[in-house]
């Protein structure tokens, strides 16, 4: 039932630890770690790129979810996740230029290349996807989501990843868990395992220096609402998580255009104090990253494990690191003190229909990081409250949302045409300063480019597709799961040289009588 051994020792032996313990080496290691921040320990010449990419499992013929083999994991930079049908691709720190991107993209294309063939060897596909839809053959989603045993009194899920901090976050008494409401969806979700419906891309900007943190995290939070909006990915539930049969108007228009937002909140947020998984405050140093991490709940207190790294000098601040779900989060690593380093590791993003299209968000976030805070952008005059809600109404309605931005010339603007236009200029030049050709900067963002020009994003695609089954006569359930087919086998055709855009607009197909 479970790869890779029984967490179960473990986790008995984290329940030994005590809280305030933990909580007190958390707070020394913060003391140090301001330290060596202070004295630019953590401080490079250049700024470097990286990329978490997570993908899961279908059978090859039908679409269904499928356990991923174990074996994948003995694959070099390829991690496990939360689900047993996942796997998270991890790339090699990239300078940020066209060299770097250049790597990136190639490197997650062998990466899928390599792990897809052994996987094939096993009748199953990876998919590069926002949200799966369609259960294992043999149960629905919901049973494949809850189900767990039961060990020593402690909870296990069974389609859970085997490591104890996975199943840590099962057995905490920290207010995990909650209940799952969105438009045509109402249902208990108490138990974590239900985020193992979402796949996301992880984008790490290197800061060259502690102290263009502040600035720079900003800028990630205010970019984050109209990257959101343009990479939305998941729009729909599987059919079994409804409300009954979910009618038209819920799986074309009321429903969130990435439900992964909700999900996140909803299932891991507790009703006690703020949650943990947020849109981020505004901080005014590195220092104060450092002490939002500290003041943050403490869910699985652990001793640590030390691997002879720099940075196990902060290792049980690290392992609280580990759930602090902030949308956007600063991380502090370093396996030498020569290796040290500040990053953002932004975390709203969807994985997305083909690796062009992955490469794009990274090239769009890492020159707009880098542009905003090099000409200090008006837009970081936009509220801290209303980059808030931007995140929100994108997160709900992709390119339909109602965002306010601030544009170079320091004009407000509510006009997406306008918006989106500055945005990926700025976008353009940061790349520009990097050393990227002009052509070649526009070459990595063109994607994104056509996206807002045919305003379409992938959830846009699945909501035509969907319609489109509707219409020709298919009940809801087979619309989903007609949807999830197509959008695997568009996704095989052009996985590493194309691009959404490049697909064929939805049409009507005929339903098999």
């Amino acid at each position: 039932m479970y790869a890779g051994g029984d967490p179960v020792a473990r986790l008995r032996e984290w329940q030994t630890v005590s809280r305030d313990h933990f909580d007190a080496q958390v707070r020394e290691e913060a003391a140090v770690l301001k330290e060596e921040l202070a004295a630019g320990t953590f401080d490079n010449p250049g700024t470097t790129l990286g990329l978490e990419y997570e993908l899961y499992g279908v059978d090859r013929g039908d679409a269904q979810l499928r356990r991923l083999p174990r074996s994948l994991l003995g694959y070099r930079r390829v991690m496990p996740e939360l689900g047993l049908h996942n796997a998270e691709l991890n790339s090699c720190p990239q300078p940020c230029n066209d060299f770097g991107l250049r790597a990136l993209s190639r490197g997650a294309a062998a990466a899928y290349r390599r792990v897809g063939r052994a996987a094939a060897a096993e009748d199953i596909r990876l998919v590069s996807d926002g949200l799966w839809t369609v259960p294992p053959a043999d149960r629905t989603a919901h049973e494949y989501l809850t189900a767990a045993t039961e060990a020593e009194g402690l909870t296990l899920g069974v389609n859970v990843t085997n490591k104890a901090r996975y199943h840590g976050f099962a057995n905490t008494d920290r207010g995990i868990g909650g209940h799952l409401d969105v438009p045509g969806v109402s249902l208990e979700a108490d138990y974590p395992a239900f985020v193992a419906l979402t796949t996301s891309i992880q984008p790490h900007y290197q800061c060259r220096s502690a102290a263009d943190l502040p600035s720079q995290f900003g800028y990630a939070l205010r970019v984050a609402g109209p990257l959101l909006a343009l990479a939305a990915n998941s729009p729909v539930l599987p059919a079994d998580l409804y409300d009954g049969t979910p009618d038209r108007a819920v799986l074309l228009e009321e429903g969130w255009a990435e439900h992964r937002v909700p999900i996140y909140e909803q299932v891991i947020n507790g009703g006690n104090g703020p949650g943990k998984v947020r849109f981020p405050d505004d901080i005014d140093s590195a220092a104060a990253a450092v002490d939002a991490i500290v003041e943050d709940t403490t869910l699985v207190p652990a001793n640590p494990d030390r691997e002879g790294r720099f940075d196990d000098a902060f290792a049980h601040l690290c392992h609280k690191h580990g759930s602090y779900w902030r949308w956007i989060r600063p991380v502090f690593e370093g396996a030498t003190e020569g290796d040290a380093n500040v990053r953002i590791e932004f975390r709203p993003l969807p994985a997305q229909p083909t690796v062009p299209d992955t490469v794009a968000l990274v090239a769009a976030l890492a020159g707009l990081l880098t542009e905003l805070h090099a000409q200090q952008h008006p837009v970081a005059d936009l509220s801290w409250d209303r980059a808030r809600e931007n995140f929100y109404a994108a997160a709900r309605d992709g390119l339909e949302a109602n965002l306010e931005w601030i544009t170079t010339t320091g004009d407000r603007t509510t006009d997406s045409e306008r918006l989106f236009e500055d945005l990926l200029t700025a976008a353009t030049d940061g790349l520009e300063r990097h050393g990227v050709a002009p052509t070649r900067a526009a070459a990595w963002l063109a994607p994104l480019r056509a996206r807002v020009t045919a305003g379409r994003t992938p959830a846009g695609w699945k909501r035509g597709a969907i319609a489109a089954r509707l219409d020709a006569g298919a009940d809801p359930a087979a619309a989903i799961r007609d949807t999830q087919r197509r959008y695997v086998d568009r996704q095989t055709e052009t996985l590493f040289g194309g691009a959404l855009t490049d697909w064929p607009a939805p049409a009507p197909v005929a339903v098999d009588a």
